[in-house]
């Protein structure tokens, strides 16, 4: 059953309670890095479950919800109240071809355009943190919510990430003990 707008809002802010958006956004491509390291193209495209993504999928899935995050807060900060269009990220792995897509060069993408976002951010003034737009499916966001979606988000996908590593290194492990 899909989830509600709330539902995911509740889901995805409650990864970061407590926790600055920032120093958890400024900290994810390093967790990534970190979590694929000595991991072979094929495991970076091994899917735990037909319907689930791979880890080469979800970071391609990142860079590009980077992409959308720059455009949103630069629209907001540019026009208050417009209007933030949502995008449908499976349509978007299927037209972009997530599964054939280079996780590390996907995760260096990431890593610039999320410190090209940071940087955008600590530039902004205090009160430019309060503009907003309409998002049409979650309604209004702040650019100060933004960050802290962005940052849940971010620990959404990290979270799946190590999942699906420690069912690799599982898999790996069983595979050594039948020999």
């Amino acid at each position: 059953m899909q989830e509600t707008a709330e539902q995911y809002i509740h889901r995805i802010l409650g990864y970061v309670e407590g926790q600055d958006a920032i120093k958890v956004q400024r900290t994810t491509p390093a967790k990534l890095k970190k979590a694929i390291q000595g991991l072979s193209p094929k495991q970076l495209k091994w899917r735990p479950e037909p319907a689930k993504w791979s880890i080469s999928e979800i970071i391609a899935h990142l860079a590009d919800a980077e992409i959308v995050a720059s455009w949103r807060m630069r629209s907001v900060i540019g026009e208050n109240g417009i209007t933030i269009q949502p995008f449908d990220q499976d349509a978007w792995a299927s037209a972009f071809e997530y599964q054939e897509r280079d996780a590390k060069r996907s995760l260096e993408l990431f890593r610039v355009l999320r410190e090209n976002n940071l940087a955008m951010l600590g530039e902004i003034s205090k009160d430019t943190w309060k503009n907003y737009g309409m998002h049409l499916e979650r309604g209004k966001e702040t650019i100060a919510h933004l960050a802290r979606m962005f940052a849940g988000h971010d620990t959404n996908h990290v979270l799946q990430i190590e999942g699906i590593v420690r069912q690799l290194k599982s898999a790996k492990g069983k595979s050594k003990k039948k020999r």
